[in-house]
């Protein structure tokens, strides 16, 4: 029996994003990095900065787990955490020189994976799938924000 079209969709998004994850974890192991590891280096290069809090708000990780994973990246010389001049409790994180030549060199990775994956799907089915996961994941976004709790400052 054939799905309905709208959870075929779903099933295939859910898919397509396991097995890529998959993929650049691999492809991220053969830098010596992970893709958790990735991400945190790509994000700091953007806002390099950030203190601990604000990254893993932005990065949706629970701050124990980025904390774990900063750890890991500032004991292979890859971020350093500075005291924060504003807050003695908080750091700020930057990347060190050797971060900043691995997150450009994985920059490369990065085309190399998009090629690997996309380089046969025309342009206009690009752009309509870039419409598409726009439209879902503003949809996810307005559900989640809807079905959060009120947090306690927001209680009557």
């Amino acid at each position: 029996m054939k799905r309905p079209l709208r959870r075929e969709l779903m099933f295939q998004l859910v898919e397509t994003s396991r097995l890529l994850r998959t993929y650049v974890e691999q492809r991220a192991r053969q830098h010596g990095t992970t893709r958790a590891q990735w991400g945190v280096m790509s994000r700091l290069r953007r806002q390099e900065g950030l203190n601990q809090a604000a990254l893993a708000e932005q990065m949706d990780l629970q701050p124990i787990s980025l904390a774990r994973l900063l750890d890991r990246l500032q004991s292979q010389n890859l971020i350093e955490r500075r005291e924060d001049p504003a807050d003695r409790r908080a750091y700020r994180l930057f990347l060190t020189p050797e971060g900043r030549a691995l997150v450009d060199d994985l920059d490369s990775v990065r085309t190399e994976i998009a090629q690997e994956v996309l380089g046969g799907v025309e342009e206009a089915a690009i752009l309509s799938a870039l419409e598409t996961l726009s439209a879902i994941r503003e949809q996810t976004r307005t559900r989640s924000e809807d079905k959060a709790p009120a947090s306690a400052g927001n209680a009557a």
